[in-house]
């Protein structure tokens, strides 16, 4: 529900928007030659770089600043009871490590990290940022107290352009700075003998590494790791952010190697990027940093965040899972995280968000259906010869494994072709539908989407397709047959005689043929007055084990009374039987033509004075 009142302001924003006339402007805002005044981003000089040859073969550490660095972005913050429950959704994806506030900043943030600090499950590392000051990181130390793991986050502008506009100060200045920082986290937390019981770990950002002279970030970290004088056991934390995204991944992934191969101690560090989405490449820049040589990996649920947004923590995990390498994260049920992500940020995913978006796994189009459709059944078949590898064409990943069902995977409109409605009768009744009937029925699907205006659910187009085939004879019901017998009469010829039912007059039947389909058949033509012939007829099993059945498919061929034009009509029937669901095929096909109004039902009292004569 609250997702359809997102979508619905956001559509009828879109329309005023759409209705206000644009102002005319006499000159143009954007520039002809953009160089005059932007320039591209000077990329590190790396000539060996190895990152373009490695792979990602395990997961990374992950920190989620959701709670963080997402809410702050939020028009309207959360709640502290949202906070907590995603808090906890978190700890049951599978996050152990979780920025959860900026305590200083507010009483607030400040009683919500007590409450992760004492709800956090023993192995979950509760963070928290704070800026190079004094007084707050007092109070950030205050908050944190007692917990079993516990990460202060600092962070210090290390760009020129940050230097000199925001701050006004030098290299030098900004490397005392962040010593001095981490000498009193230092002296606060792991130096001092009241605070053993917590593992203490520390975590600092030369903010805007992405824009920061790659020898500087290394000589202030050096600085740093120096101070804090980390372990092999518990490396110091070096948060190296695209803070703003200035160039692309690969450059991203330069200065990441760079960094990594130029430490000293590696051992001792763990480098972490923190990504955000300027240019629409968060997602690659952290891929790409992964190979580079970082370790960990900072986001948010499906990216959310300041400006374009952090890097979709989804999105790289999955990412990760399709190439057969586990994230460590579970999104098994994916549609509960987008609830509580959409409920607390009261922001929506977007439908065409990787994964997790409403349409990602939906085909409307015809063509995709049909190779869905195809991959489905060749699966089937794979997977009874033990091939269990996924290989599905459009689908990347399959969509059980994030708790959604096939029924999605298709979804039906006036652009969808024959596959995509199949594929819903395959789905819902089981009936894998011969080539021609879908041809036939996926224009009725069309026309009635398009007279609708809308895609068609599951249930319309099942319910469609029942009353378009007479399925089973369970929509009309003209003529009903109460028994019948064959006999050979010889090699090539068969005589049916039984008896139906007409509006609840019992009638005699009569035909000839070379089996039961055609003599059943020449026995309706006798008495509907009309030569009917069998244009198609397929058949095949429904289910499997002991509740299998017979499903089978017949289109008869006749010359309808009214124009006298050949017509064709399909119909079905079901049953345990194959034979008995041949002739309730037949039946279905007869009363469905009935029903179109092509032949009449045939008078009872003259059929009945004609079988006794």
């Amino acid at each position: 529900m609250v997702k359809q009142s997102f979508i619905t302001f956001a559509e009828q924003a879109s329309r005023a928007s759409r209705s206000i006339k644009p102002v005319q402007l006499s000159y143009r805002n954007m520039l002809k030659d953009p160089s005059s005044k932007y320039r591209p981003f000077p990329a590190p000089k790396l000539p060996q770089r190895k990152w373009p040859n490695n792979s990602i073969t395990k997961a990374p550490r992950w920190l989620s600043t959701d709670l963080r660095d997402g809410n702050q972005s939020l028009p309207d913050p959360m709640s502290v009871d949202q906070k907590k429950e995603y808090f906890h959704k978190l700890v049951d994806i599978g996050f152990k490590e979780i920025e959860v506030s900026f305590p200083s900043a507010s009483q607030t943030d400040f009683d919500f990290t007590r409450y992760a600090v004492e709800n956090a499950p023993d192995d979950v590392n509760i963070q928290c940022l704070v800026q190079s000051r004094e007084h707050l990181i007092k109070r950030t130390v205050e908050a944190l107290t007692g917990a079993k793991r516990a990460t202060i986050h600092t962070y210090l502008a290390t760009s020129d352009m940050f230097r000199d506009i925001v701050f006004n100060m030098s290299q030098e200045e900004a490397v005392a700075k962040a010593v001095e920082a981490t000498k009193l986290v230092r002296k606060l937390t792991k130096d001092d003998p009241s605070q053993q019981a917590t593992n203490w770990t520390y975590q600092f950002s030369p903010e805007c590494f992405s824009d920061t002279p790659v020898e500087f970030a290394v000589e202030i970290c050096e600085a740093v790791k120096a101070a804090w004088e980390p372990t092999v056991e518990n490396p110091i934390i070096f948060n190296l952010p695209a803070t703003v995204e200035v160039a692309t991944p690969n450059v991203y992934a330069d200065q990441i190697e760079y960094f990594a191969t130029h430490i000293t101690e590696r051992e001792k560090v763990c480098i972490s990027t923190h990504a955000h989405n300027d240019r629409g490449c968060g997602v690659a820049a952290s891929e790409l940093g992964m190979l580079a040589g970082a370790d960990r990996v900072e986001g948010c649920l499906f990216g959310n965040g300041e400006r374009t947004g952090n890097v979709d923590l989804v999105t790289v995990a999955l990412n990760m899972y399709t190439q057969g390498v586990s994230p460590k994260l579970d999104f098994s049920d994916i549609e509960s995280v987008l609830e509580v992500v959409e409920r607390c940020n009261k922001i929506p995913v977007s439908p065409r968000a990787p994964y997790g978006g409403d349409l990602v796994v939906c085909a409307f189009s015809g063509s995709h259906q049909d190779a869905i459709k195809k991959g489905f059944a060749l699966q089937e078949k794979r997977r009874a010869k033990g091939d269990t590898q996924w290989r599905i064409p459009y689908l990347p990943l399959d969509p059980k494994d994030i708790g959604r069902d096939y029924e999605a995977v298709i979804r039906v409109n006036s652009q969808s072709g024959k596959g995509g409605a199949a594929w819903i009768i395959l789905r819902s009744l089981g009936l894998d539908v011969p080539r021609n009937m879908q041809i036939q029925f996926s224009t009725t699907v069309q026309d009635t989407a398009d007279s609708l205006g809308r895609e068609l659910k599951s249930d319309e187009i099942t319910k469609l397709f029942k009353e378009t085939y007479n399925y089973n004879n369970e929509e009309y019901k003209y003529v009903s047959l109460v028994d019948y017998n064959v006999e050979k009469v010889d090699s090539e010829l068969r005589t049916l005689t039984g008896q139906v039912e007409i509006n609840g007059q019992i009638v005699d039947i009569k035909g000839n043929g070379n089996g039961p389909i055609s003599s059943l058949v020449d026995a309706l033509s006798n008495l509907l007055n009309v030569k009917l012939a069998v244009e198609n007829y397929t058949e095949h099993s429904l289910g499997s084990g002991s509740a299998t059945q017979a499903a089978s498919y017949v289109q008869l061929r006749y010359r309808n009374d009214t124009d006298n034009e050949l017509t064709y009509k399909w119909g079905i029937g079901v049953s345990e039987d194959v034979g008995d669901s041949s002739v309730r095929a037949i039946f279905s096909t007869v009363n469905n033509i009935i029903n179109s109004g092509d032949i009449s039902v045939p008078n009872v009292e003259n059929k009945k004075s004609a079988a006794s004569n």
